[in-house]
């Protein structure tokens, strides 16, 4: 188990390459959490010096410190990784990522905001552990991202992909309904490829209609 470390300020404010009056300024704007104290000293540690490098990340991304302080609160007060996957259930073929703060930043160039993440952590996509974000499937960030690189705004993703969910959960509802009426509940996994290919298959064809009017 490694030793949780902690440092003084001006020793957490070295190792940031930052100075301590800088410091105490994040501080004041609460984009750090509070330090633990012991009388009259306060101590930092992995976790804050983790924060000020995402916060040096950002700001070189071009993010002023108000957003950065809202971003900090949305992290701070999102859905955990724990409850996240209590929401879903462990994914069975959905790969977790994680990612720090500006590794997010960098895949939604300019479209992670506080409203956009509340959204994302809503529809159950993001959690945090610690420092890190948490995205439920790796497919599912790829193709967000790839549509935001498109020009495509995450907002109006984000939104198509709460209306996705719905269809969704209709379509295994219906599937699951079928199966049941002449199987048993262990049928629902090992048949679940046949209702992928046939939703696979009708959205191939529903596109192919679409591009034909």
């Amino acid at each position: 188990m490694t030793e949780k470390r902690e440092y003084r300020m001006e020793e957490l404010a070295g190792l940031a390459g930052i100075t301590v009056r800088t410091l105490r300024f994040y501080r004041e704007r609460k984009l750090l959490p509070p330090p633990r104290r012991e009388g009259r000293i306060a101590w930092y540690d992995d976790h804050h010096l983790a924060r000020l490098r995402t916060i040096a990340a950002l700001l070189e991304r071009g993010h002023t410190l108000n957003g950065i302080a809202e971003l900090a609160d949305a992290f701070d007060h999102g859905r955990e990784v724990g409850d996240l996957l209590g929401y879903f259930g462990e994914p069975t073929e959905e790969t977790p990522v994680r990612l720090t703060p500006e590794e997010l930043a960098a895949r939604f160039e300019g479209e992670v905001t506080p409203e956009n993440l509340a959204a994302a952590m809503d529809l159950g996509y993001l959690g945090t552990d610690g420092d890190e974000i948490v995205h439920i499937s790796r497919r599912l960030l790829d193709v967000s991202s790839a549509l935001v690189r498109e020009g495509i705004p995450l907002a109006e993703v984000l939104r198509a992909g709460a209306r996705v969910r719905e269809h969704a959960d209709a379509l295994a509802d219906l599937f699951a309904e079928m199966v049941l009426r002449h199987g048993a509940e262990e049928d629902l996994q090992r048949l679940r490829p046949l209702a992928r290919s046939v939703v696979e298959a009708e959205l191939s064809l529903a596109l192919d209609r679409r591009l034909q009017r």
